[in-house]
């Protein structure tokens, strides 16, 4: 694969997981987040795949990191950055038990400030950076669309960040959509129930190469769209 894919939360959990995928297919991965040695572990694997990579420590929250990390993806590139995965995201206390009404303002505060903020900086800071016919890539859950019970202010950093794609997508040439991998379980979710990362990464690859881009563009590609495009 002759693309540049830049991960932002690539440490761990799913994004660790999807670099690791698109390594096997032979990508150059730049990969972002805080914990530097989890990273380089990361990137081991990345090598280890068959693609190549490098590491940039970067804070969503902090726009100027976000924009070094940027700049440094578009100068491995050959022609900008092919592939944009904005996964960086908290959750802040006992998943189920986040309900609204009990929240201290500081968690309602860093989940919007990483989850929506920085989603938004990572895009914005990416656009002088796409390639043409770039793909960005927002995963998300059906939480940011049905609400449930305990799930508090994520669930709203998740609805935000899936109103940035659409209007991203309104706004861009570039292809912006949402990847619902339906629940992953991972230590942003307390590794409660569902999918292991690496059994839904591939959905990733798929939505960067594969997947119609209209179908893309300001909308949702889900678990289903996955397995019936692909089986």
């Amino acid at each position: 694969m002759d693309k540049t894919v830049a991960i932002t939360g690539a440490s761990r959990g799913l994004g660790a997981a999807v670099a690791r995928a698109f390594g096997a297919e032979g990508a150059h991965l730049v990969l972002s987040a805080r914990d530097t040695d989890a990273l380089d572990m990361v990137a081991a694997d990345v090598l280890e795949a068959g693609g190549s990579v490098s590491t940039v420590r970067a804070d969503v929250r902090d726009e100027f990191d976000v924009e070094r990390f940027c700049e440094e993806a578009a100068r491995e590139s050959d022609g900008g950055i092919d592939v944009l995965v904005a996964n960086a995201g908290v959750y802040h206390g006992d998943v189920g038990q986040t309900r609204l009404a009990d929240e201290s303002y500081s968690a309602f505060d860093d989940h919007l400030r990483t989850n929506v903020r920085g989603v938004y900086a990572t895009i914005r800071e990416a656009v002088p950076h796409l390639a043409p016919e770039a793909r960005v890539l927002v995963p998300s859950g059906q939480i940011a669309r049905e609400a449930k019970s305990g799930l508090g202010s994520y669930a709203v950093s998740k609805a935000g960040a899936e109103a940035l794609v659409r209007q991203f997508a309104a706004e861009l040439e570039q292809a912006v959509g949402v990847v619902d991998p339906g629940q992953v379980s991972t230590d942003l979710t307390g590794n409660g129930p569902g999918r292991a990362p690496a059994d839904v990464a591939g959905m990733f690859v798929w939505a960067a190469t594969a997947a119609d881009a209209e179908e893309l563009d300001g909308g949702v590609l889900d678990l289903r769209a996955w397995k019936s495009a692909t089986r």
